[in-house]
């Protein structure tokens, strides 16, 4: 499909800079399949679900994966996005066209890497010196990567190390947020558990390519960033009988949508997962493990705004975005939500 069809105008001053205090005060759309539209809050959530269903969340934690460094007398900028082992990292390098190959970069608080391969799509394997763990190094040295249309308006400040986390977030490894689950607070799972909403985890390690470009000018030339993610076999076997009871799966994020729909085979049955995915999901696509969608609002030609539009069709979600923005709804991720039920 041509890439331009999924694209709309924005008004910049609709981009959030901070989240809703309290989170689940952020303002909710509810959008059913057929017409019409519901204006309401996150924490209306329980009233808009039914007994039975089940929400599904990422439990990945975001690391501070950016880095600010030199080689030499040159700036570099380093955005840690998939690990590949202990002590190496991918990365997406700013001033890159200064590095070469055996380069080492000399980042704060004496941690170092080597420059050891660049990849045809412009990203480095990045080796860390030492033997503490990246993670720790990261603590010491790293900035919380916030997406880069927050971070062309103000800096990243302490507030953020908590704003830019999940309450779920238990398992280091992502450099963005499943920023759907930013608007959840234990009075409203407890609300969400009196209301007989299920819930359950699953872990994606967000990539820095989910704020990637689409360059293309047809999706079918548009390559997706592999992204690691686990589901465990009581997760997958709760999960199928939720739906084998007339219950519905509602994913909260797109990256909890892409690693089920992953997971799940033609006979719509979830099976345990482990491992990278690379799905990229346009309209067109049969969905078989999802009945529903929490999620932000998306950038306009991206690759979530084509998966919302293959979620609800791409009519429906022109509609949705075009009502988003007449009143006033606050885009990305520190903005609204949206309650998708096709």
């Amino acid at each position: 499909m041509r890439v331009d069809l999924f694209d709309f105008a924005l008004p910049p001053e609709l981009i959030a800079l901070r989240p809703a205090r309290p989170r689940d005060a952020a303002r909710m759309l509810v959008v059913p399949g057929q017409a019409g539209f519901q204006d309401r809050v996150v924490r209306d959530l329980p009233s808009a679900l039914r007994a039975g269903d089940v929400l599904v969340f990422n439990d990945t934690r975001v690391i501070p994966a950016q880095l600010e460094g030199t080689r030499g007398e040159a700036r570099i900028g380093a955005t840690l996005h998939k690990r590949i082992d202990l002590r190496r990292w991918q990365a997406f390098i700013r001033n890159g066209k200064r590095l070469r190959e055996g380069d080492t970069i000399a980042f704060p608080a004496d941690v170092a890497a080597a420059a050891e391969q660049r990849h045809p799509d412009g990203s480095w394997t990045l080796a860390f010196a030492g033997e503490e763990p990246v993670e720790v190094l990261l603590e010491r040295a790293g900035r919380m990567p916030l997406p880069p249309y927050i971070a062309g308006k103000r800096p990243t400040d302490e507030a953020d190390r908590s704003d830019y986390q999940t309450m779920f977030a238990v398992e280091d490894g992502a450099v963005a947020a499943p920023t759907a689950a930013l608007h959840f607070t234990p009075d409203l799972l407890a609300a969400l558990e009196h209301a007989g909403i299920g819930r359950e985890t699953l872990t994606l390690h967000v990539g820095a390519g989910t704020f990637l470009p689409v360059k293309a000018d047809d999706t079918a030339d548009h390559a997706m960033h592999a992204e690691w993610g686990r589901i465990e076999p009581d997760t997958a076997d709760r999960l199928n009988a939720v739906r084998a009871n007339g219950g519905r799966v509602i994913a909260v994020g797109t990256t909890v949508l892409r690693l089920l729909e992953s997971a799940t085979g033609e006979d719509r049955i979830i099976r345990p997962f482990a491992g990278d995915t690379a799905i990229f999901i346009t309209p067109g696509y049969t969905f078989r493990a999802i009945d529903g969608l929490m999620t932000n609002f998306h950038l306009p030609r991206s690759t979530l705004f084509m998966l919302v539009s293959a979620l609800m069709g791409l009519d429906r979600m022109q509609q949705t975005y075009a009502h988003a923005i007449a009143e006033g709804y606050r885009f990305y991720s520190y903005g609204d939500s949206s309650l998708l039920l096709p």
